[in-house]
């Protein structure tokens, strides 16, 4: 990966999306990192260093998320790599979950990463950038949650989005992958790590027997936005420690 390649990950300040700036940094990419918290991703970027640029900004939002590219474009140049990360779950009872909470999560999850990812794709080509677009799934695009239907919906569409943007966008040479983590120790699994009865049952799904590092989906989504992957399109990686693979549980 050159030196003037511009990488944006959005979801930042935090987690797995730090984690996969920190893996992209070291090839030596100029680094954005954008979130809906301000101090939070203001406090990421100087820890990343290297003249990383913090953005605010709602992926909710697709005004928003226009006029992100917008800057980074004029202080940075055109985005090259781009990791959808940001995410939200919004969990509840089913039957009790209203349409605005449901919409919620597919604006930021699916259409956020849509818009993001079309924005891109259109400065790509303009450019004749050969870029990567990696966006975030999960395995919940495949097995569900109850309490979590929106997102396993939004999650879903992503996969699906990835493989028809890849078709769409392999004749430029631009290459659209996701990866779909398992239990990953973030601040999403704060709850279940607190609860030994809950970490016993992700444990029985987990024939790795252990939660997942930030670090170990930073490491494969660098891969993806990487040339190592150039032959690599449409596809969805899950780094799940096995829990796909099951059809039991211990």
């Amino acid at each position: 990966m050159a030196h003037e390649t511009v990488a944006l990950i959005t979801g930042g300040a935090q987690g797995i999306g730090y984690a996969c700036a920190e893996a992209i940094a070291e090839s030596g990419a100029r680094i954005v990192l954008a979130d809906i918290n301000t101090a939070g991703v203001e406090t990421a970027a100087e820890k990343l260093g290297n003249g990383t640029l913090p953005v605010t900004c709602d992926m909710g939002d697709p005004v928003a998320i226009e006029a992100m590219f917008d800057r980074v474009e004029r202080e940075c140049g055109a985005v090259s790599v781009l990791v959808n990360n940001a995410g939200i779950a919004c969990p509840g009872d089913f039957l009790e979950t209203s349409l605005e909470e449901f919409q919620a999560v597919l604006n930021v999850n699916l259409t956020g990463t849509f818009v993001a990812l079309q924005r891109a794709a259109k400065s790509m080509v303009a450019q004749g950038i050969k870029g990567s677009i990696v966006n975030m799934s999960s395995i919940n695009a495949q097995v569900a949650i109850p309490s979590i239907a929106a997102y396993c919906a939004s999650k879903g569409g992503v996969m699906q989005l990835t493989k028809a943007s890849a078709l769409a966008l392999a004749p430029h040479g631009i290459r659209v992958n996701a990866v779909g983590p398992g239990s990953i120790n973030t601040e999403m699994m704060a709850g279940v790590n607190a609860n030994p009865e809950a970490m016993k049952m992700v444990m029985s799904r987990t024939p790795l027997g252990r939660v997942g590092g930030p670090r170990e989906i930073g490491d494969v989504v660098a891969f993806l936005a990487s040339d190592k992957a150039s032959y690599v399109t449409g596809e969805t990686i899950y780094v799940d420690g096995g829990r796909l693979g099951m059809n039991y549980t211990c």
